[in-house]
């Protein structure tokens, strides 16, 4: 296994990877202008991709999102995109794509929000302080 950084030249593979994350967790298709907007946010480092390739093929992979955070007044991450095809599973893999990606990254913290059957699952992977309840606003005012 490979562990790297996703550069803007791998965004097919990538995308690949977004559209059957948000299929299994039933979400919408992303669509064209989508993939046009990541690309773009990559571009301009809002926003990191950490994978993990087996040959030429990417089996997984997360993103961090780089901050300041007054929760130790150094840079902190917010982890996301977190998929692992499911024939991979189960393996260690995932917990080395964190550990990479959270290295790689520099961060000094790493926060995640997640749905409540997701929990046991980041606790594993070594996510361990628990900081209330992540709400989203979505829109305008």
């Amino acid at each position: 296994m490979n562990y790297q950084k996703i550069a803007i030249s791998q965004i097919d593979a990538l995308w690949d990877i977004q559209r059957s994350y948000k299929n299994e967790i039933g979400e919408k298709e992303p669509e064209n202008r989508d993939k046009e907007q990541l690309m773009k946010a990559i571009d301009e480092n809002k926003i990191n991709f950490y994978g993990v390739w087996e040959n030429e093929k990417l089996i997984g992979c997360c993103s961090i999102t780089v901050g300041f955070s007054t929760f130790n007044y150094k840079d902190s991450g917010v982890f996301e995109d977190f998929y692992i095809l499911p024939l991979y599973r189960h393996q260690g893999i995932a917990r080395e794509l964190v550990k990479y990606a959270y290295n790689e990254s520099g961060v000094a913290s790493l926060s995640v929000g997640c749905a409540d059957c997701d929990i046991e699952m980041y606790l594993s992977l070594g996510f361990s302080i628990p900081i209330g309840n992540l709400l989203v606003m979505n829109g305008s005012f």
